[in-house]
């Protein structure tokens, strides 16, 4: 398996520039909502501890899909004009590579409906090249929004994005069921980071957005939950270690040993809250 891109804070720039180009060409706010590694940062925006970034946009595109070959279109033309290709084995993943050669920057599309297969491919209305891939758990992303406004300077130009974002309860419910089917230490660490430093104050306020949002449905991603909590069940656990390792890497003064601890404590609380 091939290593992880390496995240950084200037590859996170770069892929919300692109993102905002999208955007911009897409001509209106689009029907997808971001959800992904973008995310950390905009529901921790007043937290003093950085967050380690990401090469990717991830969108879920349920609504999109719904709207039939023209959004289609309209998609597939913003990304061709904000410089993206897409991937010749996937249908759903577009690249563009960043000026200067920062980062490789990947634009991936995500589905969740019901009538078809969990991994399957879903092919958009009137296009070869424009695609999805169908995982179960982003479509909580599509049920807890927010609208936000994005600016960067991009190219000389200042530019502005409004964007449909999964609210803190859709991204911690998506993330779960993310790290649940591919295990990947990013997602514990973005899981831990959000719980411990939102801006919504915290674990217990995180957990009641949660249960408050999705509360009828918390039995359908019970296991992936059971998972969470076991993977973060005690300091040498996979999950605060991705936590520990990445904000110490971030921030060298802080105490390794702390963040194992800190990361426990708060899945704990989150699970507990959530499933009783």
């Amino acid at each position: 398996m091939p290593d992880e891109p390496l995240r950084s804070r200037t590859a996170r720039a770069a892929a919300e520039r692109a993102l905002i180009r999208v955007v911009h060409h897409y001509g209106s706010r689009p029907e997808f909502v971001l959800l992904g590694g973008l995310v950390p940062d905009l529901l921790c925006s007043t937290s003093t501890m950085v967050h380690s970034g990401t090469t990717d946009v991830d969108v879920q595109v349920n609504l999109e899909i719904a709207a039939g070959a023209v959004n289609a279109e309209r998609l597939e033309r913003a990304l061709r004009n904000a410089e993206f290709e897409p991937d010749s084995q996937r249908v759903w993943r577009w690249q563009t590579e960043a000026a200067g050669g920062v980062a490789v920057i990947k634009f991936e599309l995500l589905a969740d409906l019901d009538d078809q297969p969990a991994g399957a491919t879903v092919v958009f209305e009137g296009s070869d090249q424009l695609g999805a891939a169908n995982l179960r758990g982003t479509g909580f992303a599509v049920r807890d929004v927010e609208v936000r406004e994005l600016r960067a300077r991009d190219g000389g130009v200042e530019r502005s994005a409004e964007i449909n974002m999964t609210g803190l309860a859709g991204f911690l419910l998506a993330k779960t069921a993310a790290a649940y089917s591919r295990r990947k230490p990013k997602d514990w660490y973005d899981i831990a980071y959000v719980l411990l430093h939102n801006d919504a104050g915290g674990v217990a306020t995180a957990a009641s957005a949660v249960r408050s949002r999705f509360g009828s449905e918390l039995s359908a991603i019970r296991t992936a939950l059971d998972d969470l909590r076991d993977n973060f069940a005690d300091v040498g656990g996979q999950g605060p270690t991705a936590y520990a390792d990445e904000m110490t890497s971030n921030h060298p003064d802080l105490d390794h040993r702390a963040m194992l601890a800190d990361a426990v404590i708060a899945v704990s609380e989150f699970h507990d809250t959530v499933t009783t």
